[in-house]
């Protein structure tokens, strides 16, 4: 999407698009705003980037509203008079079955809305601020790629884990080839387009990947060189000790010795020069978090994070516009590109070529990628790491006719998520701020981990509540909106389907769920303690509370699918194992009933982490990498 002027007015052809009579109907658009008339255009890019199924279901949702005002008032809803637009969405409002439909719709038009208000209030500057030169690295557009080529090693992706292992290999001495499905972000681009825009692209199906369920659940990942490290919040948590010695002792996995794999996430920490966030940049929101945590005696403090020189732009989602953040493409590609290893862009690896004649068996041969135009290539080489992601490894496994373990593509967990907001007397959202901030750590026994979360500009992610005046209101009023957010460690409930397209099913266990309940009771105390009048919930038919008493009222009659729940940090789904029967890999991260297949990325993981699981995941790559240099 290229930059634009932000009103975005009326351009040809675009009036009487799908969007223009839903926005006018939700924001109740009465002209006396100029940035409501070019959100309609905004919308329909943003559809425009996302999955079929995802856009279809919009707009399917979008045709029975303007149906439904067809039908009861003989007019569609653009031509309906404001008032008589809102008076429909409020009956619409009364019935609780319908709500979930006009939340559906809602979440891509406060998306687009929130960006369109704040470029109209402060356009991008032109030309864009000055950004740092980035490392330099040797990347490849697939379409300028050899058909045919050879190395010692293929890394199939480019985030987390298989930057590590890119590194470790190149250093070791092999020629190393990365393959990435997405293309090379630099910093600079990351000042000249608004956040929502690079969402779009930044994402994987512009961040609309859901896990089917009950309820579904929105899992975005990464789609770049860099991977998911490049939109992710900078959190880095090192591995908890229990965690290890569960992996050790209910796994086998010998690697996850407390002080050899410690040893790895210091040297992992020193990579990305990971450090506690000062407290004069963590923002009003954080403040608020710790003064709240402070007051009720909880534990709490300022999270650790890889961004030494930190703007506070609250951007690490959409790509840091400072190059602050130690995304893998800024701290770990460009050592390995410097030892020889070269990234391929815009790739999809199809399959792990595998000669099935060997002597010994089944052994990989190198990989076979598609280019954006639908052409081939080949990369042949005895070693292919890989480091997909949760998401997409198995399914490239099935392709490859790898994927034959029954526990291939299951054991899926993740990090379940869901937001609260508390309003304050004064702005929360004035000067700069680190978009994740303050972890509470009071009930991270108890599996629920509590952080600070300031949304991009433009992009925040809680659903305000309120329709047509109300919701156009809550909108001018969002920036005394303090956020947190809570994750909590699940029993892995989901399954990763399919092989030429990757399918997510989801089943939140009932103890999760209660764990969620939980952990929004846990946030509202929290805020109320920090001086919150009121305090939004999320909950479609309780969106709002004014006291502790009352949320513990609404939260006892309340179940967890009725929260907008999030997930994030997918893994487990190639997981390593001493055990053949469980385990699609073994101990030491080969993958069984083949040779010459590692992975090293977050489907490796056993289980559940329970912590942002960025240090955990490049410290297993750089110890299943090196273990594979040591064996030769």
């Amino acid at each position: 999407m290229s930059r634009e002027h932000p009103d975005r007015r009326s351009r040809p052809g675009r009036r009487g698009r799908s969007g223009s009579g839903l926005v006018a109907a939700l924001l109740a658009d009465d002209g006396s705003e100029a940035w409501v008339s070019g959100t309609a255009d905004r919308l329909d890019d943003l559809l425009a980037a996302m999955p079929r199924p995802a856009r279809a279901a919009h707009r399917a949702a979008t045709a029975a509203l303007g149906g439904y005002a067809l039908l009861r008032t003989g007019a569609r809803l653009d031509e309906l008079p404001p008032p008589d637009r809102e008076a429909l969405l409020a009956g619409l409002a009364r019935r609780p079955a319908l709500l979930p439909l006009l939340d559906v719709l809602k979440v891509p038009v406060l998306l687009a809305a929130g960006t369109q208000r704040l470029l109209h209030r402060h356009p991008l500057p032109s030309p864009a601020p000055t950004a740092p030169e980035d490392p330099p690295l040797d990347c490849v557009p697939a379409a300028e790629w050899p058909d045919r080529a050879t190395a010692d090693a293929v890394v199939v992706g480019s985030g987390a884990g298989g930057a590590v292992a890119a590194r470790t290999l190149a250093l070791a001495g092999l020629r190393v080839v990365v393959v990435e499905e997405g293309r090379h972000h630099g910093t600079a681009e990351f000042g000249r387009r608004a956040p929502l825009d690079r969402f779009a692209e930044l994402y994987r199906d512009a961040g609309a990947t859901v896990m089917v369920g009950a309820p579904p659940v929105l899992l975005p990942t990464g789609r770049a060189v860099g991977g998911t490290t490049v939109v992710n919040s900078g959190t880095c948590y090192r591995t908890p000790d229990r965690v290890l010695d569960r992996w050790r002792s209910a796994h086998g996995v010998d690697l996850a010795d407390r002080a050899a794999f410690g040893a790895g996430l210091d040297e992992i920490e020193r990579t990305l020069r990971v450090a506690t966030q000062p407290l004069d940049l963590l923002g009003r929101n954080g403040l608020l978090a710790l003064s709240g945590a402070a007051q009720l005696g909880w534990r709490a403090g300022p999270l650790r994070r890889n961004a030494p020189g930190c703007r506070g732009s609250c951007q690490c989602v959409v790509g840091c516009p400072a190059g602050a953040k130690q995304s893998v493409q800024l701290s770990v590609l460009p050592a390995a590109c410097a030892a020889g290893a070269r990234i391929v862009t815009s790739a999809r690896v199809r399959r792990i070529l595998v000669d099935r004649d060997r002597p010994g068996g089944p052994r990989a041969v190198g990989v076979a990628v598609r280019r954006p135009d639908g052409t081939r290539l080949e990369i042949l080489a005895p070693l292919v790491v890989l480091a997909a992601g949760a998401l997409e490894s198995p399914p490239l496994l099935r392709r490859s006719g790898l994927g034959g373990h029954p526990r291939t593509g299951r054991n899926l967990a993740v990090h379940p998520a869901t937001s609260v907001a508390g309003r304050f007397a004064e702005p929360v959202a004035a000067g700069p701020a680190v978009l994740q901030s303050a972890g509470v750590e009071e009930l991270h026994e108890q599996g629920i981990l509590i952080e600070a979360t300031a949304p991009p500009p433009g992009m925040g992610s809680f659903v305000l509540p309120g329709l047509g005046r109300e919701l156009r209101s809550e909108l001018a009023d969002a920036d005394r909106l303090a956020t947190l957010g809570a994750m909590i460690a699940d029993r892995p409930g989901g399954r990763v389907h399919g092989s030429r397209r990757t399918l997510l099913s989801y089943r939140l266990d009932p103890a999760d769920g209660r764990s969620l309940l939980r952990a929004v009771g846990a946030m509202g105390e929290l805020l109320f303690a920090a001086g919150a009048r009121e305090v939004l919930t999320g909950l479609p038919r309780a969106p709002r509370v004014r006291s502790p008493g009352e949320l513990t009222a609404v939260l006892d009659r309340s179940r967890a699918r009725d929260l907008h729940l999030s997930a994030f940090h997918p893994s487990g789904t190639v997981a390593l194992g001493a055990d053949p029967a469980v385990a699609p890999a073994d101990a030491r991260g080969w993958l069984r009933g083949v040779r010459g297949v590692l992975v090293a990325d977050a489907s490796g993981l056993p289980d559940c982490p329970g912590v942002n699981p960025q240090l955990t995941v490049m410290a297993l790559s750089l110890a299943v990498s090196r273990a594979a240099v040591e064996s030769g």
